[in-house]
């Protein structure tokens, strides 16, 4: 399949730190958006919730950090389906200001029941739409760790 380009921001004020870029906490609140508006796009964002009492935790990020973030700045996010099993959704998101990418985001999400207070598995239905959209084959950056120093 392919990416979606589902969510665009203007860069916060709020958001810069001292040094006028960015700050590190806040890439997730544009790539939480986009995680969002994903989940809108499959049907199962907040009206799904309301209906089932299901949700999607997060049980797992890593945050790459391409380039620095500066104001004025427009945030762009181009979101990908990585994999789906029964219970689990894996994505990946990259963020864009302009022409420039400037960081990635992967994330392992959980199909969890909040009335049952367990995990359970997709609608076939929808995990059918997730896996037909899974983008083959996936960036070189997903998948990787931090590395440690020796």
């Amino acid at each position: 399949m392919t990416t979606f380009r589902l969510h665009e921001e203007p860069l916060q004020p709020g958001w810069l730190d001292a040094y006028g870029h960015l700050n590190e906490a806040c890439y997730l609140v544009p790539f939480s958006n986009a995680t969002w508006k994903l989940q809108d796009r499959f049907g199962i964002g907040t009206d799904y919730f309301d209906q089932t009492g299901c949700a999607l935790y997060t049980l797992e990020t890593h945050l790459r950090y391409i380039s620095e973030v500066r104001a004025p700045a427009t945030l762009s996010i181009e979101t990908a389906v990585l994999g789906v099993d029964a219970k689990r959704l894996h994505i990946g998101h990259t963020m864009w200001s302009g022409a420039q990418q400037c960081a990635t985001f992967e994330c392992m999400l959980l199909h969890y029941d909040t009335r049952a207070s367990s995990a359970v598995a997709f609608h076939e239905g929808t995990r059918t739409k997730l896996r037909d959209a899974t983008l083959k084959p996936t960036p070189e950056w997903v998948g990787q760790a931090v590395r440690r120093l020796e």
